[in-house]
C-alpha cells in the first residue's frame, strides 16, 4: 500500500514501508502539468506501476485548499 501527503511544495510518500519525497519540481517535470493541477492518481502512477486507483482523482490544489 502506498501512502501520499500533499503540501505546497510536494508529496511525502510511503511506499512498501519505504519513505521519501517528491519535490513539486519533480512531479511538474514527470507530468508536464502545473503542480496543483496533477490529481492524487498521476502521482500514485508515478510511484507504482499497476496502481490499484478507487474514487474519483482529485487535483492537488483542491486537496491542500
Amino acid at each position: 500500500m502506498t501512502t501520499l501527503s500533499f503540501d505546497d511544495e510536494g508529496v511525502d510518500v510511503v511506499h512498501e514501508g519505504t519513505e521519501f519525497r517528491m519535490s513539486k519540481d519533480l512531479i511538474e517535470e514527470a507530468t508536464q502539468k502545473s503542480y496543483f493541477d496533477v490529481t492524487d492518481h498521476e502521482v500514485l502512477r508515478l510511484v507504482e506501476k499497476n496502481p490499484a486507483l478507487g474514487g474519483q482523482a482529485r487535483r492537488i490544489g483542491d486537496i491542500i485548499r
